[in-house]
């Protein structure tokens, strides 16, 4: 909607009777009382795919646009070939805008009526005239309609979307250039957005650069398809060590790559304005939208210090082939603050028994955290259901992830209605949580900008400039220092580690964001999670930091084969990381990983998923959605379709495991904060406020021990099938003496006589136990005097021996 060509639109005045449409012939006294309009005055009606259409004008577009269209396309001189285009334009974009413009004659003139014509020079024209003799006369050549006859003129400006240079929809084979200096800076590097490698030189560089330093090189894209070519994107080359972009460019136009036509201003040829650094991405709007298959984009002139280099999007609607979508009937846009809560608003209406919506805090500009709840139960905790939560937006401007959400709402809401056996399981059995933006503040200003034109880094940060990935306090060091000290590694604790009292000071550099989902995870019980990102197609697991900062470095958790079970459910079923014939996006080949990776061996950050590991109980993993960040509204649809089976499937694997409460023998209630302990595990868990604990596990036998402060420990042997249910295993545990003696001391209460005896017998053992450790103790002394003694005696008699051979 943002790419469109920014005009002035205001709404035209009412239809009175006496200006009115009709479709019947009036009479001459009607004709003669008809006021009539101005000279050089039209009404334009304007399309825009995100905006709707006033309520003061529902009454009389619809009309109008029936009696345009019906009227155009019954023209004689209109061929096949424009009446399909016009029938594609006048479905795919809705009228959303009207405005009164000067009319131009030249509008008139270039209407195609010619089979063979290459250029559409104004696509979706819709003139009405009237005339004495009626509203409209088809008859009449438009070479010989006159400049007052015309009344009203509908113009459809479509919104085009990206053809997926960026998002790779555009095949490498697709793309061609006149030169290039090496492989590495070839013509499938000029997407949009791409990242280069670190090393400048090797064969993922950040740009198309040519190798020539003149006016007749060139970066050409194949669309496959008659495409209506609206626009162009450009930015410069992505580099650490070099600024290159290009300031001034053509473009040229082409059916079968042979014959150029240059894209016209007028009578010259337009000259498009380009980047003045490598980052921003700049939009370059066709004075006329133009039909063809081939585009070239010929720079002109370029940074003074730097080459020919440039990435590119191509903005283009396909005229014969329409997109494929989802047979999901859901909200397929993006969606802002206001959208977005609207959107959760409809959801709650629409399933108010499973829906439940909460707040978790706001950002720094006083935008609310919102979260929806979907369940059977939604507004509260059941005991032995698992809590499961998806979190996107933590990065503003990576927003697939934050319309996944907002779509796993609807569908979810939607499937659960028409009776969706999976999807009723689900609800039945989980506690979903859903947050569709960390990140609010971020998001708008990324949203404003537009899907195109946010570059890569516009909104990924907070309004303070924090990465809030980057914001979590690093617990893995304190553990792994803790351990690297104690003479006893067993006794350091490996979870639940506390907050470090820095992070907790108030002039602690920590975004209200952060302090909000940290206490939210604190509240809650989570067992399993996923933080959907954008950027790259991978699936990456804990930890993500590395030991000693380094930079790049595998650094597995004790429950590496269970993560990386749930990174390649995820992997395995989304269709594009599946797909063994895909493209890197950037400049690292997942693939040859099965498209996970452990988060410690790509880029070292204490973030969320370790916070998540060692704070709480949760295991979480990483999900980088889509190439491009911010995809446009068309390729959400396929995105949607691409990862609906993997939403779905991860949060199935809650119910891995085992499962069950952890009760008090005499009172029968839960037991908080026992602790769950499998062997040859390093990594504990505890039991939530009501006793019930759920320890995510593969396949295999388990010997577990749990135990709680004032109990005894007690063991089971729980065995994990293949089967995708956890397996129950529940523990009873009982009070030692002293806790119970405690307790009722603490109430006042007599002690019990059994309790008496119980303690006397404890005593009694403790008495024992001391006496022989005493005794033990004493008996080494006496050995280690007597021994002390011996080696005195035999040196003293050495010492004599010596003496007495010396004399």
């Amino acid at each position: 909607d943002r790419l469109r060509p920014r005009l002035r639109l205001h709404y035209p005045p009412p239809l009175s009777e006496t200006n009115s449409w009709k479709t019947k012939t009036p009479t001459k006294k009607t004709a003669k009382k008809t006021p009539r309009k101005k000279k050089n005055q039209m009404i334009v009606i304007a399309s825009s795919q995100n905006h709707k259409i006033p309520s003061s004008c529902d009454s009389r577009l619809p009309a109008l646009l029936d009696v345009c269209l019906h009227s155009l396309l019954a023209l004689s001189f209109v061929s096949d070939y424009i009446r399909t285009l016009l029938e594609f334009t006048y479905l795919r974009f809705p009228l959303e805008r009207a405005s009164k413009l000067p009319l131009n004659r030249r509008m008139i003139r270039d209407i195609p009526h010619n089979c063979g014509d290459l250029l559409l020079h104004q696509p979706g024209v819709c003139l009405l005239r009237e005339t004495r003799r009626g509203v409209f006369n088809p008859s009449v050549s438009p070479d010989k309609l006159k400049h007052k006859d015309f009344h009203l003129v509908f113009i459809f400006s479509p919104d085009c979307p990206p053809l997926g240079l960026e998002s790779l929809r555009v095949d490498d084979s697709q793309m061609q250039a006149s030169s290039y200096q090496r492989m590495g800076l070839g013509p499938h590097r000029g997407r949009l957005n791409i990242q280069s490698g670190i090393e400048d030189g090797d064969l993922y560089d950040g740009a198309w650069c040519a190798d020539y330093k003149d006016q007749h090189q060139w970066l050409e894209v194949d669309a496959l398809h008659l495409t209506l070519f609206t626009g162009v994107i450009l930015q410069g080359r992505n580099s650490i060590w070099s600024w290159d972009w290009v300031h001034t460019y053509k473009v040229q136009l082409s059916n079968d790559s042979v014959n150029w036509e240059p894209c016209m201003n007028g009578t010259e040829e337009a000259i498009f304005e380009g980047n003045q650094n490598p980052e921003t991405p700049i939009l370059g709007l066709l004075p006329v939208p133009t039909v063809a298959r081939f585009i070239r984009i010929n720079p002109q002139t370029w940074y003074f210090n730097g080459t020919i280099c440039l990435r590119a999007e191509i903005l283009g609607c396909r005229v014969h082939e329409r997109e494929l979508g989802s047979k999901d009937a859901l909200d397929f846009r993006h969606h802002n603050y206001k959208e977005m809560r609207k959107l959760m608003k409809s959801v709650t209406e629409e399933c108010p028994d499973i829906t439940h919506v909460y707040t978790i805090g706001k950002s720094y500009m006083g935008l609310k955290l919102y979260v929806m709840v979907i369940s059977d139960n939604p507004s509260k905790h059941e005991l032995g259901e698992p809590e499961f939560r998806y979190v996107a937006g933590m990065h503003g401007n990576e927003a697939l992830g934050r319309e996944l959400v907002l779509n796993l709402m609807q569908y979810l809401c939607k499937e659960y209605k028409k009776g969706n056996q999976r999807v009723v399981r689900l609800v039945t059995e989980t506690r979903i949580h859903l947050l569709p933006s960390m990140n609010p503040d971020g998001y708008e200003e990324a949203y404003v900008k537009g899907s195109e034109l946010a570059g890569w880094a516009d909104g990924r940060y907070s309004f303070e400039g924090i990465d809030l990935n980057h914001n979590f306090p690093d617990l893995n060091n304190i553990m792994w220092d803790a351990q690297e000290t104690a003479a006893d590694t067993s006794k350091v604790s490996n979870h639940y580690i506390p907050i470090p009292e820095y992070y907790t000071k108030e002039d602690a550099m920590v975004a209200p964001e952060t302090r909000a989902v940290i206490s939210w995870m604190q509240d809650i019980p989570f067992v399993l999670s996923a933080n959907l990102h954008g950027g790259e197609l991978v699936v990456t697991y804990p930890f993500d930091c590395t030991r000693d900062w380094a930079p790049q470095e595998d650094t597995p958790t004790a429950d590496n084969a269970f993560f990386r079970w749930l990174a390649t459910v995820y992997a395995s079923t989304n269709l594009v990381m599946a797909n063994p014939d895909r493209r890197m996006c950037h400049y690292e080949d997942f693939q040859a990983h099965n498209n996970i990776i452990n988060g410690g061996a790509w880029h070292t950050v204490p973030g969320m998923n370790d916070f998540s590991y060692m704070h709480t109980n949760c295991f979480e993993v990483t999900v980088e959605l889509s190439c491009d960040k911010f995809p446009h509204a068309s390729e959400l649809p396929v995105e949607w379709e691409n990862n609906k089976e993997s939403l779905l499937v991860y949060m199935e694997q809650i119910h891995r495991g085992i499962k069950g409460v952890i009760k008090d023998k005499m009172t029968k209630k839960g037991i908080a904060d026992a602790v769950i302990k499998v062997e040859d595990h390093d990594h504990d868990i505890r039991s939530a406020a009501d006793g019930d604990y759920w320890r995510l596990l593969n396949p295999g036998e388990y010997k577990v021990i749990v135990w709680a402060e004032g109990y005894f420990p007690s063991v089971r042997h729980c065995r994990v099938g293949m089967e995708p249910r956890p397996t129950i295993c529940d523990f009873t545990l009982t009070k030692t003496p002293i806790q119970r003696l405690k307790e009722i001391r603490a109430k006042g209460g007599k002690i019990p006589q059994d309790l008496q005896l119980r303690l006397r017998a404890l005593r009694l053992r403790k008495l024992r136990a001391t006496t022989k450790v005493i005794n033990r103790r004493r008996e080494s002394q006496r050995e280690q005097q007597e021994q002390r003694r011996r080696a005195r005696s035999i040196g003293a008699r050495r010492s004599q021996g010596g003496d007495g051979i010396r004399g």
